[in-house]
């Protein structure tokens, strides 16, 4: 992913790795409570694809919005490996792995050795139709698209649940019934007519296999071909989280890619799910008619992770008699308050000067001042947030803090304006007696966030009252953490790893100009199983991205990046930026940036152009021959009818020189956990763009706080790239959306 104006700012950094997966996994476990996230029945049962089902079926049920579960199965010839994450109360998405134990990666032992195949998959499923008295659950979902194909279904299906306590069996649990029809994998059995082929009779037949390189969304294929019902029956026992599965299956089998035949004895298979824990659960099946399968399913919920705090509570207002408040400005407290604003809310306001203080001050830049207006007396206060995510929150505890720091009486407003370096990013309005009246009770169901609101920050030379604070006076900073870069469904390896640490460091001349640079230090990795350096696919394009192992396996100890990174606020709402050096491991050169970007609005504009050179991967310091223009233009959306998201296209020129557009998706959930998509669609067919079709992946944005005792706004980045191709790749660059 791309660096933000957050990471370039001295502050500590999140990496693109920033721990082992398994710590992530673990930590995540201890935060996520002792709720179950779905029912009073524990998590919903996963089937042997990692959705939510029975065992080979899928049912229309969806975990809580939030739930992310890691899935594992057994099925004998097939063992799979899925994470699943409940986007939006009405989408779920799953991504996942199927070894293939009696087929080969590939033929070639010199290529791969004796590793299994790995087929990567990815399933969408949407709910259509909420449960209601008489109205069941229904969902519509699509399996294995983007892929090989090789699982590849759609289905409709749907869920209806009866307590058996409404039939007089009291404390004997409930069913859960579902019944679907589904095609392609799901539909071999062909037990029923394809409805839609009655409708056309291209919709009759349905081609196997799949087309160009893989990795396409093969719409054309459809609702086509044979179809089949299929169902099951989850009873849900008096014991809790113990449920026993029946289900008929619409697959028989006849057309696996498994390398062996499969033979089905029944199409009905029978299991046992058992929730150990609310985020715990294993299974027991015995499918066919002659197989037995196991697997096992860890959940949390990302809405409902937190970690509790070590630092001040959130102030609660005293009566008057109870508190020394100042009646006159000469007796505020400055540096007080100051410190009174790092601690509690995060604020770092540098210098304090007051301008009805005759007594005047020695700083040379005040941050904060107290202005005289026709209404009322404005406690201007320029600040950085250091630490909290949460600026509402950060607002509302510096306004109670200034609330008991400084005289009542005349005081029309405090106003705190946001600043990243010489950025001003927001002005923070908070009418004051509004907030005093709802901050110490006056009146009944007043509410502190109603008198506060956010506006644009207007540039520092438009505001000639106010100086430019300086925030650094230490320039110079850096961190040290570990980072693991890890990729998956290799052809050495099915995992391949790098642990490292990584050394970061700034130096700020002055706010607008600053030195970053980012420095690894390998401490194991499993390199040496690498049989070639750069691949063997047959490919026009430049090797921008597919040349990452020589990156990766010739350097101990190497340069990420080391660039200048200069920004301007260049009037309300418009912001610049300027760059050059090493912007990232494989490429260097100069660029920059422009935004448009209103405190309180849903859009935001950009445009980016760049001229970089290939950094040569033998030698730190040193460039290859190879040379691109690239840049984009942006827009950034949050729709209102899809909460707490954010949907970014950018169009223009990649690093191969390619055309296109970029899409992507970010979802923040209540924990602060972000998980993102994105796909890039070039002018590059599928056939000279490789395996994969095109250019796509997921990941998750980590807070560090939900692992520390203190807030911070540092974040680390767990990424997955099921191919990585040359097409559609972007410049890593620091960017200036926030």
């Amino acid at each position: 992913m791309h660096k933000t104006l957050s990471q370039v700012i001295p502050q500590p950094k999140g990496n693109r790795y920033s721990a082992a997966l398994a710590c992530v996994v673990g930590g995540l476990l201890l935060l996520s409570g002792n709720a179950y996230a779905t029912s009073a029945h524990g998590p919903y049962a996963q089937n042997d694809f990692g959705v939510v089902g029975l065992l080979q079926t899928p049912t229309a049920r969806m975990n809580a919005h939030g739930e992310f579960s890691i899935n594992y199965s057994d099925t004998n010839e097939y063992r799979r490996s899925a994470v699943s994450l409940q986007v939006f109360p009405w989408l779920t998405a799953t991504a996942r792995y199927t070894d293939i134990r009696n087929r080969l990666y590939s033929e070639d032992p010199n290529f791969s050795g004796d590793q299994t195949l790995k087929d990567k998959a990815f399933d969408g499923k949407l709910l259509l139709w909420q449960e209601s008295r008489y109205i069941p659950q229904i969902a519509l979902g699509l399996q294995d698209v983007g892929g090989t194909g090789i699982f590849a279904a759609e289905y409709f299906v749907a869920n209806k649940r009866w307590d058996l306590d409404s039939f007089g069996f009291n404390n004997w649990g409930g069913i859960d019934v579902s019944l679907g029809i589904g095609w392609g994998y799901l539909g071999q059995r062909d037990n029923i007519t394809n409805p839609f082929c009655e409708i056309a009779d291209r919709m009759c037949d349905r081609e196997r296999g799949f087309s160009g390189r893989g990795g396409k969304f093969e719409i054309d294929k459809w609702f086509r071909g044979p179809a089949a019902l299929f169902g099951g029956i989850q009873y849900h026992t008096p014991i809790q989280g113990l449920s026993v599965i029946a289900e008929y299956e619409g697959n028989n089998y006849r057309y696996d890619n498994a390398g062996v035949p499969i033979v089905p004895d029944s199409p009905w298979n029978f299991g046992v799910h058992y929730a150990l824990n609310p985020n715990v659960s294993m299974k027991l099946g015995y499918e066919r008619g002659n197989t037995f399968t196991f697997g096992f399913t860890f959940n949390f919920n990302f809405n409902e992770l937190h970690q509790l705090k070590i630092e001040p509570e959130k102030r609660q207002a005293r009566a008057e008699s109870e508190q020394a408040r100042p009646t006159d400005w000469s007796q505020v407290n400055y540096a007080q308050i100051a410190n009174d604003l790092i601690e509690e809310a995060g604020w770092s306001v540098g210098c304090i000067a007051n301008e009805l203080n005759d007594g005047g001050s020695d700083c040379d830049q005040r941050a904060i001042q107290v202005v005289e207006q026709p209404q009322g007396a404005v406690v201007e206060i320029a600040a950085q947030q250091a630490r909290f995510r949460d600026t509402d929150d950060a607002v509302d505890r510096a306004a109670r803090i200034l609330s008991d720091s400084l005289p009542r009486d005349g005081v029309a407003e405090y106003r705190i304006t946001e600043y990243q370096g010489n950025l001003g990013l927001a002005t923070h309005v908070i009418q004051v007696p509004a907030f005093e009246t709802a901050y110490r009770g006056e009146r009944f169901f007043a509410d502190e966030q109603d008198a506060i609101r956010t506006t644009s920050a207007q540039p520092m030379q438009e505001r000639p009252n106010l100086l430019e604070p300086h925030w650094n006076k230490n320039r110079f900073g850096w961190a040290i953490q570990p980072d693991l870069e890890q990729s998956f469904g290799n052809a050495e390896a099915f995992y391949m790893y790098q642990l490292s640490l990584k050394a970061v460091g700034w130096y700020v001349f002055d706010d607008s100009l600053m030195a970053v640079g980012e420095m690894g230090i390998n401490l194991i990795n499993n390199y040496d199983k690498f049989n070639y350096l750069i691949d063997g696919s047959d490919t026009p394009l430049p090797r921008v991205r597919t040349r990452v192992r020589e990156y990766a396996e010739n350097q101990d100890v190497w340069v990420n990046s080391l660039y200048l990174y200069n920004t301007h606020h260049l009037s309300k709402n418009v912001y610049a930026a300027a760059y050059a050096g090493y912007l990232e491991r494989m490429f260097g050169g100069v660029g920059a940036e422009l935004l448009h970007q209103a405190p309180n609005s849903r859009w935001a504009y950009g445009f980016d152009i760049n001229y970089v050179k290939q950094r040569d991967p033998y030698r730190d310091f040193g460039f290859d021959d190879y040379e691109a223009f690239t840049g984009h233009a942006s827009v950034y959306w949050r729709p209102t009818w899809l909460e707490n998201t954010t949907l970014i296209a950018r169009a223009g020129r990649f690093l191969a020189k390619d055309d296109g557009v970029h899409l992507e998706l970010q979802h923040e959930f209540d924990s602060g956990i972000i998980a993102g998509a994105f796909a890039a669609f070039t002018n590059v067919s599928s056939e000279d763009f490789g395996e994969g079709s095109f250019t796509k992946g997921f990941y998750l944005s980590i807070p560090f706080d939900l692992f520390m005792l203190r807030r911070t706004k540092s974040r680390g980045t767990i990424a997955w790239m099921p191919i990585m191709r040359d097409g559609g790749q972007l410049l890593g660059r620091p960017q200036l959306y926030r």
